[in-house]
């Protein structure tokens, strides 16, 4: 408490904008005290979540202290509703859509990297996890002629050389060696974003893990078709993709194995999932500019221009 108190004296801030899930109790009650706007945007909310549990009236307590809350569907909505929470709040869809199609119209250079992947298909294989590695290492085994991109989750010194050992002579992005290897690790942080434009097919990690699959609007974005674990409940785009037929989940090494086989099967079938993928991530572009106008029209940015 006390060090939100301090925090809050310092900074002094005009507008307080949460994202998501990141709320904290304290910060949220002293904000309220003070009068302070403060914004929750691009929430998703479902019944499993701890607001909503056996404990979840503190929890809800934090949802309360918010001016206004910006969702990303009806059904968020209608769950807020059904547990009386009075804060005002809105749909205005994910902020993420509009930040990944800012980082495909971004340039982009890496010499070694486009070298790699200047012929035949390609796998971009984003934040993975050592579960993740095990099928990508069992389809390189099946079709070591494939390319694969690997951009692991972390990329510590152990996780490095645990990959490295999976495959045979695989080339790391930092090292300037020059082996005939089908498998490039990137060993370096900031990249993934702007590599998976390079994929044929991109694979995204974390989808063996209970926190769930990581960001795949990413490759969406690019137009890519994406493969994940079976971990995804909280991903209301991974739901949507599959539905569409332009996102795939797998459960094990052999499904893995099969539903790439079947994905390069057809070259003329997989551009159609592909700008099925990216018209979905260009439809639900937008959540930004309804947030600003909301700011704009509430005079808060003019406030806080005047501060």
């Amino acid at each position: 408490k006390q060090i939100s108190n301090e925090f809050l004296n310092i900074i002094d801030p005009s507008v307080a904008i949460f994202i998501k899930y990141d709320s904290w109790y304290y910060y949220l009650n002293e904000l309220k005290k003070r009068e302070i706007p403060t914004i929750l945007i691009s929430a998703h909310f479902t019944p499993n979540l701890v607001y909503f549990g056996i404990f979840g009236a503190f929890f809800r307590k934090m949802l309360e202290c918010y001016s206004h809350i910006f969702v990303q569907n009806n059904e968020s909505i209608k769950l807020l509703k059904k547990f009386n929470i009075s804060s005002n709040m809105s749909i205005s869809g994910d902020t993420r859509y509009d930040r990944v199609m800012k980082i495909t119209s971004s340039s982009f250079r890496n010499e070694r990297i486009e070298k790699f992947c200047q012929s035949g298909p390609v796998i971009v294989a984003g934040s993975t996890w050592d579960e993740d590695e095990v099928l990508l290492e069992h389809l390189h085994e099946e079709i070591p002629e494939l390319k694969l991109v690997i951009a692991p989750h972390d990329i510590g010194k152990a996780s490095i050389e645990r990959i490295k050992n999976r495959f045979k002579n695989p080339i790391l992005l930092s090292k300037n060696d020059e082996n005939k290897s089908n498998v490039l690790i990137i060993d370096s942080i900031g990249l993934l974003s702007s590599i998976y434009r390079f994929g044929t097919i991109c694979y995204v990690g974390g989808g063996f893990n209970p926190s769930g699959i990581h960001n795949i609007l990413e490759p969406a974005a690019y137009g890519k078709v994406v493969v994940f674990g079976k971990e995804y409940w909280y991903a209301v785009e991974a739901k949507q993709l599959i539905e569409l037929g332009t996102a795939f989940s797998i459960n094990t090494k052999q499904e893995f194995l099969s539903t790439v086989k079947l994905l390069l099967k057809d070259s003329i079938v997989l551009e159609k999932k592909n700008k099925i993928a990216l018209d979905f991530v260009k439809t639900n572009q937008g959540a930004t500019k309804k947030i600003i106008t909301y700011l704009e029209s509430n005079l808060i940015l003019k406030r806080a221009e005047q501060l």
